[in-house]
């Protein structure tokens, strides 16, 4: 009998795994974080697991528009999801807000950036980084924010433009850039900037970062790729999101 109920318990293991299945994801840099951890969230809870792959968006859809084989895309906006709908690169109707970023002017250094931002002003430094605009939302946004200040030409011959927001936030902390426009994700924890000195920019100064993921066609079919976009919109992942400094 103890044999019988041993093998019994071999075989449910052995239907478990084989039930798993992986799901590969392009995810926004921005967003690097709070998606490692909802991936090991949802490994643990689901046991799929999530390969991740992080990067600028415009980046990724050019891949995607070329036959990379990622399943799901966890985007830096709501455009590109939409129009990979539209051009039959991922299913119709999948796509979906799973958070709304928040923009932030910071500094490695304290008592670089003022409450108010009006560093960009005075223009008392040399570097300011940004993402580039043509890739990344949050770079985008941050040209935005320049313009409606009425700073964007006095500022144009010192900007450093990132590949993505992780390569300018990596401009940022190591200080060859003063300065710079980052996603506030990479310096927020526990509700409080980690380091630094940093200005959190109204919405009011851009277009709303919204952030959609979207169900590639290569995932179509896949129990993970949907179980991953299900476990997005779930409590546990919203409750992670909300700790990095984003909305819904």
């Amino acid at each position: 009998m103890i044999r019988t109920l041993a093998c019994a318990g071999v075989a449910w293991a052995m239907l478990g795994v084989a039930h798993a299945d992986t799901v590969s994801a392009a995810v926004a840099a921005n967003f690097t974080a709070p998606m490692q951890k909802i991936a090991a969230a949802f490994e643990a809870d689901t046991g799929h697991k999530a390969e991740l792959s992080f990067g600028a968006t415009g980046k990724f859809y050019a891949q995607i528009t070329h036959g990379a084989p990622f399943q799901v895309l966890l985007s830096a906006d709501d455009t590109t999801p939409a129009r990979l709908e539209r051009e039959g690169k991922a299913v119709a109707h999948s796509h979906f807000t799973y958070a709304i970023g928040t923009l932030v002017l910071w500094s490695a250094q304290p008592g670089t950036v003022d409450a108010k931002g009006d560093v960009l002003k005075s223009g008392d430094f040399k570097h300011l980084a940004i993402a580039n605009p043509k890739l990344a939302p949050y770079g985008a946004a941050a040209l935005q924010v320049m313009e409606k200040l009425g700073v964007a030409m006095a500022l144009q011959p010192r900007l450093v433009q990132g590949e993505n927001i992780a390569q300018t936030f990596q401009f940022v902390s190591t200080g060859n850039a003063q300065l710079g426009f980052v996603a506030l994700s990479q310096v927020m924890a526990d509700g409080k900037t980690r380091s630094g000195s940093a200005w959190q920019v109204p919405a009011s100064l851009h277009e709303p970062i919204r952030q959609d993921a979207v169900l590639l066609m290569p995932g179509k079919d896949s129990a993970a790729a949907s179980a991953l976009l299900t476990y997005l919109r779930g409590n546990k992942a919203r409750a992670i999101i909300q700790s990095y400094g984003y909305s819904f």
